[in-house]
């Protein structure tokens, strides 16, 4: 099997990148930031975002209502 060469892409990557509105940008690191924190919360919570789970320990809004 031939290996991918992943420089072109890597390239155009880093050109569209460049030449994107800075609103793209702010949308993607929202985004990235918004599942970093909700994979945060699962793993805390030990359970997914609205899954039902006898290991859960608490619910997401446990923080923000002081339990």
């Amino acid at each position: 099997m031939t290996a991918v060469d992943s420089l072109p892409f890597a390239a155009a990557l880093k050109e569209n990148l460049a030449s994107a509105s800075p609103d793209l940008l702010r949308a993607m690191v929202a985004l990235f930031a918004q599942q970093l924190m909700g994979a945060e919360a699962d793993a805390l919570c030990g359970a997914e975002y609205g899954q039902v789970s006898a290991g859960r320990v608490n619910s997401r809004n446990c923080k923000l209502q002081g339990c």
